[in-house]
């Protein structure tokens, strides 16, 4: 999908209440890693519930180039046969990842950990994110970089190792792409590969890792015991495996924000995935007075999963503290939404990591929030939003600058509104939730484009 193409505005406005059941689409960011593992692997991978969006196809198409065989099967329905570690071949072209910041950074750790030369770019939102945070540790490791834009932006160029050098490495930041860029060169590493986070990230490489036979151990780590220690035991035989992808909760979040600010609403979520480091928001949402009930919990994919009922609900502004941010950072949008609607003050602490997504988040979201009428300041990476208990105002257009979290938050923001909202473009929502608009029209949501 091009996002130089005509913009396609979207309105969303305030109608009934929302009532029924869906299911969001597969986790995005098991659905990267499962055709990255898939082509590091022995054997015929078999995914079921694949997040069929323009991000995770890109990274197939990548995980095709590198020399993997890929199948499609069906909706949500794939095949992947690897060709094992060290065995990657050169692209013939150009690995080109569109928006997918995930995929380009998690890939440049498996080339860079490689025998293999391979050139990548993106879109104009990708050409703008920071890569160097994912290039430091590559060159410890043995990578060299080829070729490179101004601060270590794509296009660039890589060339990885025979072997990759197994390093002890302490992230600056609190970044589950920089730890798992890093576990993933170490697959071809002869030794140890350690990581070491202050703050606990997402965990999915780690978990999917000892799916597919590496042998990964997890210790607590620093004086409070919030950080760990991530231990890859480096070249190891991957074996095929078959994966269940949960459903998305950071795509789940717009449903359910959606659910607790339309009056009268009462929504059931299928097969969210409840894994501790990723359900920030769920938690943040309770302490705001949220009516979210977890039902038929149970185990898919190595991941615990739950059916989520979500009522209307009045909510009340809270603090959100920095340490939580790691656990929904892609959630901070439409957390902010539903502050527009809640009674007294929410302050999002510690938010730097928002600065360098897609777009500029913090500044997206706050220049959103005053498009429409809410009350909001920030102050340093601290976002903080005035609500007075009713309805946001609405009324504004929101310049969505090709993120589509900006754009899904904004339109949620719109259907319990007092006046329409409008994003400048919504083309780009099909990178992560295809069916958003279908989905939330089906519930009984309110949308013109």
């Amino acid at each position: 999908m091009s996002h130089a193409s005509t913009p396609s505005p979207i309105t969303a406005r305030a109608g009934t209440p929302l009532r029924g059941r869906l299911r969001p689409p597969g986790d995005k960011s098991i659905s990267h890693r499962a055709m990255i593992l898939g082509l590091l692997s022995i054997g015929e991978t078999r995914v079921e519930g694949l997040l069929e969006g323009d991000d995770v196809l890109r990274t197939a198409a990548a995980a095709r180039a590198l020399g993997a065989g890929i199948d499609h099967d069906g909706p949500g329905r794939w095949r992947v046969r690897g060709v094992g570690i060290g065995a990657l071949t050169d692209p013939a072209g150009v690995l080109d990842f569109g928006n997918a910041g995930t995929g380009s950074r998690l890939m440049m750790g498996v080339v860079g950990g490689q025998p293999v030369t391979a050139t990548f770019d993106g879109d104009a939102s990708l050409r703008k994110r920071p890569m160097r945070r994912i290039l430091d540790p590559l060159v410890r490791m043995g990578t060299v970089v080829v070729s490179q834009e101004e601060g270590g932006r794509v296009p660039l160029t890589l060339r990885g190792p025979d072997e990759a050098i197994p390093i002890t490495y302490e992230t600056p930041v609190a970044s589950a792409q920089v730890k798992s860029a890093v576990l993933l060169a170490g697959l071809n590493a002869p030794g140890t590969t350690t990581v070491i986070e202050a703050a606990a990230t997402r965990d999915h490489t780690e978990r999917m890792l000892r799916l597919f036979g590496a042998e990964v151990s997890v210790a607590t780590h620093g004086p409070e015991g919030h950080g760990r220690a991530i231990a890859l035991t480096g070249q190891p035989t991957l074996r095929a495996a078959d994966v269940v992808v949960p459903a998305d909760p950071s795509s789940a979040a717009f449903p359910v924000v959606a659910a607790l600010l339309v009056p009268g609403s009462d929504v059931v979520i299928e097969g969210v995935m409840m894994n501790p480091l990723r359900t920030g928001l769920i938690t943040t949402l309770l302490e705001m007075g949220a009516d979210i009930t977890r039902l038929n919990e149970r185990e898919e994919g190595g991941e615990t999963v739950a059916d989520l009922r979500v009522r209307a609900s009045r909510l009340t502004g809270v603090t959100v503290p920095p340490e939580r941010a790691p656990a929904m950072i892609d959630e901070y949008p439409v957390l902010a939404v539903a502050a527009a609607f809640a009674e007294g003050t929410t302050r999002m602490q510690g938010l730097h990591e928002l600065r360098v997504k897609e777009s500029d988040r913090l500044a997206a979201v706050a220049a959103g929030l005053k498009a429409n009428g809410v009350a909001h300041g920030v102050e340093g990476d601290d976002l903080i939003v005035h609500g007075d208990g009713g309805p946001a105002p609405g009324g504004g257009t929101v310049a969505t600058h090709l993120d589509h979290r900006i754009a899904m938050a904004f339109l949620v923001m719109g259907l319990a509104s007092r006046d329409p909202v409008t994003v400048d473009d919504g083309a780009m929502i099909a990178t992560s939730y295809p069916a958003f608009l279908a989905d939330l029209r089906g519930l009984g949501g309110g949308f013109a484009d």
